[in-house]
């Protein structure tokens, strides 16, 4: 029996899709499970949405593991089925543990009433693509960044698009689908100061800009640029992503128009770790048909906040046609193991793993499939002076020294190896060789019911 709570529906007994489970509640303030709370090795609870990070699972099992919303009471356990539903379900911060499941799509771009909302309801102070696009035309304009008018209604416009789409998540918090088809469809999900957050089984879809600013200096020709990640990890720690899926879905960028001869580029990164953020792990995801995909850290001047932190383990991930930031890393101890690398579309493909200033890239047992036209040397990029690890890693099934592919066809920018530290948590490792097969079955949105193959 539910009741109403605000505009969340409180669910006293999980039955949408998940076997309910009798857990014993712990006090509103505890934080993190002791090692009798967890489940055991290869059995998990029966509802996802108690489930906390496995002992050892990579950075956010350190320093007390991560729990979520684990030990959320009867009245702080939601089930949403609209986007306004959502909002008022994640509360006001206050740390109270929550669990907060989604059901079917959510379309971040809709009002109270589940109505659409169009880029035309956000526009305000005048603003039009056709009257901006004449005002900044490089040909009457030159190349003089955007101001006056037209440029502060675009600005309006946008923080009003903001205020709708973003969505920022409280301590202690589970957000997590029910099923196999939950969607977060134009989302902007803060994970933002705040500690002990888990972010599982939800498909993020299409986090578009209606409003992207032409910037006549980024490039030789200018670029349009777009804000908006659909998951941001801002300042925040013990946070776990796991089983979902990041995808451009409906708005892929080859579709989109081009102005001023550059693609209108209405998408940003499908999940960033920025801003002295620590302790993460994404695990079993993927990230799909996409431009700029991952960014942990997002500016060389960010030291005093990022550096020490920024420890970030990602494995059993699949990025699928990623055309770079696959990650992109500055400052942080960064493990990367038993990911699958899947590239189609070479003309799309920049690098997979990008190391810029002060990072420590940890890159291990990963799978990199492919086409002829691009070389095993393309897989790393050198932004800045930082070592790398990289041992045991495959291109099309075989082992291939990443860095001296990359050095032998880039002597100008020689990458050093060595990252000079080793991986401490790893719950489980898989073989490089196993990796496609194992990832291509269970990573995703809508897998998270798989057997677990024995640790190594």
């Amino acid at each position: 029996m539910r009741r109403q709570l605000g505009q969340a529906r409180l669910v006293r007994t999980a039955v949408v899709g998940c076997t309910a489970l009798a857990l014993a509640v712990t006090s509103a303030g505890a934080v993190h499970a002791s090692a009798a709370d967890r489940a055991p090795a290869g059995r998990a609870p029966a509802d996802p949405a108690r489930q906390v990070l496995p002992h050892n699972d990579g950075w956010a099992a350190a320093d007390g593991g991560t729990t979520g919303g684990a030990a959320a009471d009867a009245a702080h356990v939601y089930t949403v089925d609209t986007w306004a539903e959502l909002k008022a379900a994640v509360g006001n911060g206050d740390g109270t543990p929550r669990i907060i499941r989604v059901a079917g799509t959510l379309d971040a771009n809709s009002d109270a009433t589940g109505a659409p909302l169009s880029c035309d309801d956000y526009a305000t102070g005048g603003y039009s693509l056709e009257g901006y696009l004449a005002a900044y035309d490089p040909a009457t304009w030159g190349d003089a960044e955007p101001s006056g008018p037209m440029e502060e209604a675009r600005v309006a416009s946008a923080r009003r698009q903001a205020a709708q789409i973003r969505l920022d998540l409280g301590p202690n918090t589970t957000l997590v689908g029910i099923g196999r088809n939950a969607r977060l469809l134009g989302a902007n999900v803060q994970v933002r100061g705040v500690d002990n957050v888990i972010v599982r089984n939800l498909t993020f879809e299409d986090t578009f800009d209606c409003f992207p600013q032409w910037d006549p200096t980024d490039g030789a020709e200018g670029a349009w640029n777009s804000e908006y990640d659909s998951l941001v990890v801002y300042g925040s720690t013990h946070v776990w992503a796991d089983h979902n899926t990041f995808t451009d879905g409906r708005r892929p960028d080859d579709a989109q128009p081009r102005h001023y001869g550059q693609l209108y580029q209405q998408h940003d990164g499908q999940l960033d770790v920025v801003r002295g953020a620590d302790l993460v792990t994404l695990s079993w995801n993927v990230f799909a048909d996409h431009s700029k995909t991952i960014l942990i850290g997002n500016s060389d001047s960010a030291g005093a906040t990022d550096r020490g932190k920024l420890r970030v383990t990602l494995h059993h991930n699949l990025f699928r046609d990623a055309g770079e930031r696959a990650p992109r890393v500055r400052f942080g101890q960064v493990d990367v193991y038993d990911n699958h690398h899947v590239v189609k579309d070479a003309d799309a493909f920049g690098y997979a793993y990008g190391v810029g200033r002060e990072s420590a890239i940890h890159a291990e047992k990963n799978h990199f499939t492919l086409p002829a036209s691009v070389p095993a040397s393309e897989v790393l990029h050198k932004w800045s002076e930082a070592p790398i690890t990289a041992e045991d890693n495959f291109v099309n099934g075989a082992e291939v020294d990443l860095i001296a592919a990359h050095n032998a066809a880039n002597p100008a920018a020689l990458l050093q190896a060595g990252a000079g530290w080793s991986p401490e948590y790893r719950a489980r490792v898989d073989e490089t060789g196993d990796v496609p097969g194992f990832v291509a079955r269970w990573a995703g949105a809508g897998r998270l019911h798989k057997p677990e193959p024995r640790e190594r």
